[in-house]
This record gives C-alpha cells, sequence and structure tokens, in this order.
C-alpha cells in the first residue's frame, strides 16, 4: 500500500531543516522567561503529565460551541461570548505548550512549530470574527470563524501527531515495570560503584542507574528519564538527587521522585541490597505491576515523603 500524502507530509516536516535557525532563537526565548517554579506549573509535574492538552479545551471547546451556535439562527451573540473566552483562554494553553515545547527532540519541535503557527492562525481568525461580529457584521465574523475553527482542526492534527506518533509529554519509562522480571538482580560487585559516581547497569534489557553514596547506601532508578529517555547515567549527581543531562529534570536518587521538570512522572525505583559484597536490585514495590493502586492512607503519606 502506498504512504498516505498526510503522513508523507508530516514524515517531510520532522526531517526538514529549514526552520531550525528559528526554533532556535525561538526556544532559548522560551528558556530565558523568567517564569521561576511556575515553569513546573506549566508542565505539568504537578499533575503527572502535560498540562497543555488539558488547558487548550477551553479554547477548543468554546470555538467549536459557537460554530454550532452559527448555524442557529439568533444566537449570534451567544457565539461571540464563546468566541471571546476562547480567545482568552488560547494565551495560557500556548504558554503552557510553549514552555513544553522547547524541551523536545529537533524532530518535535519542527512539527510543534507548525503546530503552533496553525493555531497562532486561528487565534488571529478568531480575533478577526470577534473585532466582525462587534460591529455588527455578523455573515463575516461567522466566515472568520469557520476559517478560524479549520485552522484548530489542521493543529489539532499535528498535535495528536506530537503526542503519538512522536511521543512527547508521554512517560518514557513507564514500559520499566512490565519488562523487568520479579525478584533480586545481581548488577556488580560494591568496588564496581565509585562513590558518587552514576553507574550504568542493564537488567532484563533494561538500563539501570546505580549509585553508591559515602555512607554505603546504594540507590538504582531506572536509566532512561521519564520525559525523553535522556541518559541519567550521563547526568550529574549532587545532594541526593541526579539531573538529566538533556533537558535539566532532576530526580531524588531514594525513590525516582521528579523534583523538578520538564520531566512530569518519576522515574521508577529499585529496592537495593548488598551481599557478600555484591549489589543487588529488584523493582520497588510502589513501581511493580498491581502494586501501584494504593490505599487512601497510602496515598496521603506518598505525598507527604516526597514534600507535595
Amino acid at each position: 500500500m502506498k504512504q498516505s500524502r498526510l503522513l508523507w507530509f508530516l514524515d517531510r516536516l520532522e526531517r526538514a531543516p529549514v526552520a531550525d535557525p528559528l526554533i532556535d532563537t525561538l526556544r532559548s526565548g522560551v528558556r530565558a522567561l523568567p517564569l521561576g517554579r511556575g515553569r513546573d506549573v506549566l508542565h505539568g509535574r504537578w499533575l503527572g503529565h502535560p498540562v497543555h492538552p488539558l488547558m487548550v479545551q477551553v479554547p477548543i471547546g468554546s470555538w467549536l460551541s459557537a460554530a454550532v451556535l452559527d448555524t442557529r439562527p439568533g444566537r449570534s451573540r451567544e457565539a461571540g461570548l464563546l468566541v471571546g473566552v476562547g480567545l482568552a483562554a488560547a494565551g495560557p494553553a500556548a504558554l503552557a505548550g510553549a514552555v513544553d515545547w522547547a524541551e523536545l527532540h529537533r524532530e518535535q519541535t519542527r512539527v510543534g512549530l507548525v503546530h503552533a503557527a496553525a493555531n497562532l492562525a486561528a487565534v488571529g481568525l478568531y480575533a478577526t470574527s470577534l473585532a466582525f461580529r462587534l460591529r455588527g457584521r455578523t455573515g463575516a465574523g461567522r466566515a472568520y470563524g469557520f476559517l478560524g475553527l479549520t485552522a484548530v482542526g489542521f493543529g489539532g492534527m499535528l498535535g495528536g501527531h506530537l503526542a503519538y506518533r512522536q511521543a512527547s509529554g508521554a512517560n518514557h519509562a513507564e514500559e520499566v515495570a512490565h519488562v523487568v522480571r520479579e525478584g533480586w538482580h545481581r548488577v556488580g560487585t560494591v568496588d564496581e560503584f565509585p562513590v558518587g559516581e552514576p553507574v550504568r547497569r542493564v537488567v532484563d534489557d533494561v538500563p539501570v542507574l546505580v549509585v553508591r553514596q559515602s555512607g554505603g547506601t546504594v540507590h538504582a532508578l531506572a536509566e532512561r528519564c521519564s520525559h525523553l529517555s535522556g541518559p541519567l547515567s550521563e547526568g550529574t549527581v549532587s545532594d541526593g538527587c541526579v539531573q538529566c543531562p538533556w533537558h535539566g529534570s532532576v530526580f531524588r536518587l531514594s525513590d525516582g521522585w521528579n523534583v523538578r521538570g520538564p520531566a512530569t512522572a518519576p522515574q521508577p525505583a529499585f529496592d537495593t541490597r548488598i551481599l557478600d559484597g555484591r549489589v543487588e536490585i529488584r523493582l520497588s514495590r510502589h513501581d511493580r505491576p498491581g502494586d501501584r493502586e494504593a490505599s487512601g492512607a497510602e496515598a496521603g503519606a506518598a505525598v507527604r515523603r516526597h514534600g507535595g
């Protein structure tokens, strides 16, 4: 079967370097925004997954509802109100998307740039639609509204490609619990793990990060960052945490908690023990399949333990 024209277009878009200089400039600008802790809020670290897909429901839902009302006689005023609501909500949603976009792979940023351009065009069309409606030119307002909805649909298709084909925003460590077998696994002798140095090992084809601390405690986490599979073994270990070398996500070594984004999911953690001078690890109980559903009391204790 021949490849569809749409997939051909998307594949070409991923590989086209023509917009890379613009992407680098925009990415630097987004990263330089003085957002402080608000950056992690926009990433969705508090939610456990990106918040941008949630936020875009307001403008998309408002504009789609406005289009439905525009098909009904005498409902132009209500449709105009919904257009305004969508415009008001588009700004925060776009900021959240931009913060996520600035921490993606090159191929993802190329698709993301066109996704953003389509949504920006939609905002412009809906702003024009609202202006015409306020002047009493409802026919032109409806026309621009339907054009805006078309642009939103195209942008949404690209957003779906980013999320599902390119896996931006997905938890890239989710499969660990389903690949590593139960029980203890030897990963080396104690001498093979210099104090404070990240060491990479492999268990059941899953890369594992092992760090021995000065007191003799050994910590182990899934080695591929949950954000975009960055190699944590090449990262920096400091203050009981490891920082991903690719996008700066910080994870606590003791339990894999994502202390700082852009990662929105924690790292699968391993229990450790030392027997006869050899380090052994097993997947932590809370990361094993079937053990993830905690009682209300356990969940509350986990929140307090991880500091919210």
